[in-house]
């Protein structure tokens, strides 16, 4: 049998989407359909700075592992933010672009990073998928590497290897097995319950329905919709280009299992809608749009439908996206996530470490301070 060898791929056509997929097991957001997706519909590519550069682990023709990477020209999409590390690089005369980042692309969600294929031997697989992109980052001349929202056990390697971590913080909710929305509205404090009350019943009293869509019953013109209504509210707001039409309807046909949209109407007509990615255990809510402002419809529309929909399907955790402090008066608590950080210039890495020492111990602090406001009643 042959040594491991170790290929880049640029493309992700260039790997077949069931060798792939036993790498990326039941995780939807590492899956070949939705990384095809986000490269075919031109969401991550180049013109928006994310050249993709995997790094993949071949025994001959056998995919062993793989490691999604990019070259980033930019820190938009990522969700952990380092636009002050970059500003410090360019006050110095250095260049902090490009970068190379692992991560999946616009979406904060916490998962394997180092890929591997089931039967292999795991752990020299991961180690040598990380060593690889570290040597690739110092032989390419890059300011950087850094993975995003590495589960805990490629964080401990990846700590293990010389990476610095990074904590920040992120809102989930959980379903200890309530049997409907008011059991759950039952285990919080009076407040919380009256004003989650207070918005859903503005929202009936507006005349909105919401209804909420599988996947499997999705229609292109409600994708059509939903696309429409995010890239709205994006312009709105000002945001930088990020995801598309063509992106929605891909993994609309794609990954029908995975995908569920909660559209809102008033007087017949669709005026707003949410975008949730599900799996038998959690369900992520990813993204939302409305062409009409009503007080108490985003958290219906992004939150409570999606509570609902948890409870009736037994789902445990609701991942409610990237920050949003105002989510722990909903019944949202809050819960590390981490990154890994590796920088060339080693002035700038014993400065950063030393920010992100600091930085850790306030964001403990903070999730003492937000636990201690929880939402829900006071044992006694």
């Amino acid at each position: 049998m042959n040594a491991p060898t170790l290929k880049i791929i640029d493309n992700l056509a260039d790997i077949n989407a069931v060798d792939w997929d036993a790498l990326a097991g039941k995780d939807p957001f590492v899956s070949h359909a939705y990384l095809y997706a986000l490269q075919e519909s031109g969401c991550a590519t180049a013109q928006f700075g994310w050249q993709a550069q995997y790094i993949t682990l071949w025994q001959d023709a056998r995919l062993l592992g793989a490691m999604p990477l990019y070259l980033k020209m930019n820190s938009y999409g990522e969700h952990v933010f380092d636009f002050a590390w970059a500003d410090a690089y360019h006050r110095h005369g250095l260049r902090y672009y490009p970068k190379l980042v692992c991560t999946v692309p616009f979406t904060p969600v916490t998962g394997k990073r180092l890929l591997v294929a089931p039967g292999s031997k795991g752990e020299e697989v991961r180690a040598l998928l990380l060593a690889s992109a570290l040597q690739f980052a110092k032989e390419s001349g890059v300011s950087s590497l850094h993975c995003l929202f590495p589960d805990d056990s490629d964080a401990l390697l990846m700590r293990q290897r010389g990476m610095m971590l990074r904590q920040d913080v992120q809102f989930h909710w959980q379903n200890p097995g309530y049997r409907d929305f008011d059991d759950f509205l039952a285990a919080l404090s009076r407040d919380k319950r009256k004003r989650i009350r207070q918005e859903r019943r503005k929202v009936n009293e507006a005349g909105i329905e919401l209804q909420c869509i599988t996947g499997d019953d999705a229609t292109a013109e409600q994708w059509a919709f939903f696309a429409s209504c995010y890239a709205h509210t994006r312009q709105i707001h000002h945001s930088p280009p990020a995801l598309n039409d063509d992106f929605f309807q891909r993994i609309g046909a794609t990954l029908p299992q995975h995908t569920l949209l909660v559209i809102a109407k008033r007087e017949g007509r669709m005026i707003a809608s949410a975008l949730n990615i599900v799996t038998k255990d959690v369900l992520y809510g990813r993204s939302w749009g409305t062409f009409e402002f009503h007080s108490g419809l985003h958290f219906e529309a992004c939150y409570y439908q999606a509570i609902e929909f948890c409870i009736a399907h037994n789902i445990k955790t609701f991942e409610g996206g990237a920050q949003g402090e105002h989510k722990l008066a909903r019944g949202f608590l809050p819960v590390n996530t981490r990154s890994a950080h590796w920088l060339a210039h080693p002035e700038f890495a014993r400065a950063v470490e030393n920010y992100l020492q600091q930085e850790t111990s306030a964001i403990s602090e903070y999730v003492d301070e937000l636990n201690d406001r929880s939402p829900f009643k006071q044992q006694s």
